[in-house]
């Protein structure tokens, strides 16, 4: 019960704060393309019961191709590319933390074909709400650009990704605390602001290493001291080449 009175309350809160931003990004979402501002998406809840997700359309309303994004995929606009960095496209789903289908932090909802192709896994792990944010949503916030650096994106998002996504949820769940959620929503923030800040991938300046935790499995050049994205041409392009994000379009 505190947990869905901090849910209504946070989501109320940022809606209300988050109301002029919105505005401006309906506006530059109708100026540059044809078609709603809004994109909605059916996504497994708990209980395996689907519900529409809402987020801004980042994407052409008549595009076609895979059915997965790229960093520099042509269907996304330009302002949707903005929004993507800096999360804004995300702000609607608090209208889904408002109606009970989502909330704060639990783990993120997927579309019902991953759910059902994980369906063993995530038995476990939709005993509860999905959430906008949970420690591996964090780990992974800058996900298109991870799986950019392997040869095959899609075989490792379903072979590693998202297996480990699932086992991080699952071990939260058991251990989360009204604590713990409060420091995710403050981590969350902060990796937030960060990825608006810097749009490409960065090393950090002591030992070298890519920004964010490497999740194990990539090369392990990604490891060693003095890695250059650049240099390695794993980064090569506007936004890396061959970024790609996880299966289904405006996720």
């Amino acid at each position: 019960m505190v947990k869905r009175w901090f849910d209504i309350a946070f989501s109320l809160s940022l809606i209300v704060l988050t109301a002029p931003m919105l505005g401006v990004c309906a506006i530059l979402i109708k100026l540059e393309s044809y078609g709603p501002v809004f994109f909605l998406q059916w996504r497994m809840g708990k209980g395996f019961r689907p519900f529409l997700l809402y987020k801004l359309r980042t994407m052409e309303t008549d595009a076609h191709g895979l059915p997965f994004t790229t960093g520099t995929d042509p269907r996304v606009t330009h302002c949707g590319r903005w929004m993507r960095r800096c999360k804004l496209d995300e702000l609607p789903q608090l209208v889904n933390v408002l109606r009970g289908e989502m909330s704060v932090v639990g783990p993120r909802p997927v579309v019902p074909e991953i759910a059902l192709e994980f369906r063993e896994m995530y038995e476990q792990i939709l005993r509860v709400q999905p959430g906008l944010t949970d420690p591996a949503s964090l780990k992974y916030c800058r996900e298109a650009e991870l799986l950019s650096l392997v040869p095959d994106p899609v075989a490792y998002f379903k072979t590693v990704v998202t297996p480990e996504k699932l086992r991080m949820s699952a071990e939260y769940i058991g251990r989360r605390s009204a604590w713990s959620d409060a420091a995710l929503v403050v981590q969350t923030a902060v990796a937030v602001v960060d990825a608006a800040a810097h749009p490409r991938l960065r090393q950090r300046s002591r030992h070298g290493w890519l920004w964010f935790a490497a999740p194990a499995g990539l090369p392990a050049v990604l490891h060693e001291p003095g890695f250059n994205l650049a240099a390695s041409g794993a980064g090569a392009g506007p936004a890396g080449s061959a970024a790609v994000g996880a299966p289904a379009a405006e996720v």
